[in-house]
């Protein structure tokens, strides 16, 4: 595996966990599965479509988005929101992400 194949998957593993917590936040506002997709992108989270639905349907399922499908359009679409219960699970991830980037900053630098 060369260098830049490594660095790649590392930089996935880093970024995997930020999804959740940008989604949770950007879909305050309600907001369908590729618009999503693209906003992410537009703000540093790149991820395709095999990874975000099944954790727009996860996320759903654990009650965290809520959804409802608009059908006023030729072409339906669901539309998510971040529910109750996902508003006070990105507060906390939130937070920990803070704790988490000062902690790091804390470490010793590279020479």
């Amino acid at each position: 595996m060369s260098e830049s194949e490594i660095l790649e998957t590392h930089l996935q593993e880093l970024r995997r966990g930020t999804i959740v917590l940008a989604c949770l936040r950007l879909l305050e506002q309600p907001g369908y599965g590729y618009g999503l997709l693209e906003e992410l992108g537009k703000r540093g989270f790149p991820t395709d479509a095999n990874t975000l639905y099944p954790l727009l349907r996860r996320l759903e399922k654990q009650g965290h988005l809520t959804s409802e499908w608009n059908t006023d359009e030729a072409r339906p679409r669901k539309f998510y929101r971040t529910s109750a219960a996902g508003s006070r699970l990105a507060a906390s991830l939130t937070d920990d992400f803070h704790s988490i980037a000062a902690a790091i900053d804390g470490l010793p630098k590279e020479n």
